[in-house]
């Protein structure tokens, strides 16, 4: 097996340099947005306390103080010899034990340790070296230290990372749903989760596994937080009896119910959508934008929509937001070059990014890389706010980790509160259901039914008489959407494109691999908007600018 080549970088941090071991070690593992957020904060604290402690004017976090219902003991540390390398080696042996402990279990544990193992020795640490007491003043026993407080106060944290982080009441309410067979027949309820069953289950790295995918987290909302307050938080009945958490409650999302009109157009429109977007995702499709600042953005918050009727309005079948982008670079003062590429092309890496498939550090992660994009750009002002004096690349790494890693967290415990709560169905489960109903939009046509499809040309038609699809599976009367077709199109992957073009509802399929169809958890809210807006505002105080350092960010 080959390992990437160990080397210190002059202009990198030892906080930068453990940050990156861990993104890497993310991407090997399995995709768990929210406890790699977690993973993401922990590592930032312990590293911000290694930091802080041979700062004359900086607290720790966690050193000396009451975090929830958990004291961790601290009785002050003086350093014996050079600080700064007693520092560096606080917080590489912090990071390392924690990392360890963290990953001993993972898909590639022994990999991954290994690595973390290769770095530290290239380092120049001992790993036998083990001493907790820092009263001698030895960075390395302050780091044990550090790190052994951490694993014990993510034992009672709320996670229950002492049982891989397992669910302890939850159960789907929906029998698991065969992609393979057409339909959705034996959904029991189309406004819950449901699980899928696959012909070959995998991880985002092709681990396969037993069984269908648990549903991710759903009790989330009850891990300790870092900044969300209990004014923030309401405690509702899960609909199984269990008393839930759950953070800035948004409120229910559209239900398929017949009794209620509006409910019900909701439900269809939301999930309609994401089947006519897709066929965005054809390569023959000629549609030109400008991606360009010029183009994107720039939207006036008054103009963002509040609830789903604003929504039906805001969002345009074609995928333009409505915004008008920026009329010059604010930094130059120059108008942004025109950047028009194929929409398909946009839209198709738009959904492999975030799709957080093979060798993605998830949402969370995604963010760090940003940040580190950021303070790698050559035209960065590494000051905090954009004011003051410029610290030193180990004090801005670390205190921008800390308050980057804090806001993906709390993200991650609200997000994932509501989706536990709400426990609300995937477009895939969704789609399928309503076309094994029929069809909603007229009663005088076959296969009418309320809880159906509606009718909508172009995109959501009846099969009639002679059409290529009733020929091939005996479909007349059924419906069909216009959208990329899915995986039963492609004979050779190295070769065909599944495209876009009619296929039979029943059979649809979401952009994703076959062997990962939708992420193990539920879709509202989303948790990649979540995080994303969160990790905007965060990362627009850190470097003092909404802005990418020059006013724009190219890859």
């Amino acid at each position: 097996m080959l390992y990437p080549k160990l080397t210190l970088a002059q202009d990198h941090s030892i906080a930068r340099i453990w940050n990156e071991e861990l993104l890497e070690a993310i991407r090997h593992d399995l995709s768990r947005p929210t406890i790699h957020a977690r993973n993401l904060f922990h590592t930032s604290i312990v590293m911000y306390d290694a930091w802080a402690v041979f700062d004359k004017s900086a607290d720790p976090y966690l050193l000396g103080n009451t975090i929830g219902e958990y004291l961790i003991p601290f009785e002050g540390f003086t350093s014996s010899g050079d600080i700064d390398k007693n520092r560096a080696a606080a917080i590489s042996y912090a990071v390392h034990r924690l990392l360890t402990h963290r990953f001993k279990n993972a898909p590639k544990g022994d990999s991954t340790l290994m690595l973390f193992d290769l770095r530290f020795d290239s380092l120049g640490y001992d790993r036998d070296y083990k001493s907790i007491d820092y009263t001698n003043g030895d960075g390395r026993a302050l780091g044990n230290y550090i790190a052994e407080q951490m694993n014990l106060f993510g034992l009672q944290d709320g996670s229950n990372e002492e049982n891989n982080y397992s669910n302890s009441y939850y159960n789907p309410a929906n029998s698991p749903k065969s992609m393979n067979l057409r339909g959705n027949r034996r959904m029991e309820d189309p406004n819950r989760w449901q699980p899928l069953a696959l012909r070959v289950n995998s991880d985002k790295n092709g681990k396969v596994l037993d069984g269908p995918l648990r549903f991710l987290s759903p009790e989330w909302g009850a891990v300790m937080p870092f900044s969300l307050t209990k004014q923030d938080r309401k405690i509702l009945k899960h609909k199984d009896g269990h008393d839930c958490i759950v953070y800035h409650d948004p409120g229910p999302p559209p239900l398929l119910d017949i009794s209620s009109s509006e409910g019900m157009q909701d439900y269809h429109w939301g999930f309609m959508l994401v089947s006519q977007w897709s066929s965005h995702l054809c390569p023959l499709d000629t549609t030109i934008w400008d991606i360009s600042p010029a183009s994107i953005g720039d939207l006036p918050t008054e103009q963002w929509p509040h609830d789903y009727k604003a929504m039906r309005d805001f969002y345009k079948l074609d995928g333009d937001d409505g915004s008008t982008g920026h009329a010059t670079n604010p930094l130059t003062g120059k108008p942004y070059e025109p950047n028009r590429i194929l929409r398909s092309d946009y839209a198709r890496v738009l959904a492999e990014f975030w799709a957080d498939g093979p060798d993605s550090e998830t949402p969370p992660g995604h963010w760090y890389t940003l940040l580190n994009y950021v303070s790698d750009h050559p035209k960065i002002e590494r000051k905090y706010r954009g004011q003051g004096s410029k610290p030193e690349s180990l004090e801005w790494d670390i205190k921008s980790y800390f308050i980057l890693g804090g806001a993906m967290h709390d993200a991650a415990i609200a997000a994932w509160s509501i989706k536990g709560y709400y426990d609300y169905v995937r477009p895939v489960s969704a789609l399928r259901y309503m076309a094994e109903k029929g069809q909603c939009t007229d009663c005088n046509l076959p296969n009418y039914n309320k809880s159906g499809l509606p009718l909508i040309e172009g995109y959501s038609e009846l099969v009639k008489e002679n059409d290529p699809l009733t020929k091939k599976h005996n479909s007349l009367n059924l419906e069909k959407l216009y959208a990329w077709r899915g995986h039963n199109f492609i004979n050779d992957v190295k070769e065909d494109y599944a495209n876009a073009g009619w296929v039979l509802a029943k059979d649809w399929w979401p952009y994703q691999r076959q062997s990962f169809i939708t992420p193990p958890f539920v879709g509202n809210v989303s948790g990649h908007s979540t995080f994303s807006r969160a990790a905007a505002e965060v990362m627009t105080v850190i470097a003092g600018s909404a802005f990418f350092p020059g006013g724009m960010g190219t890859f």
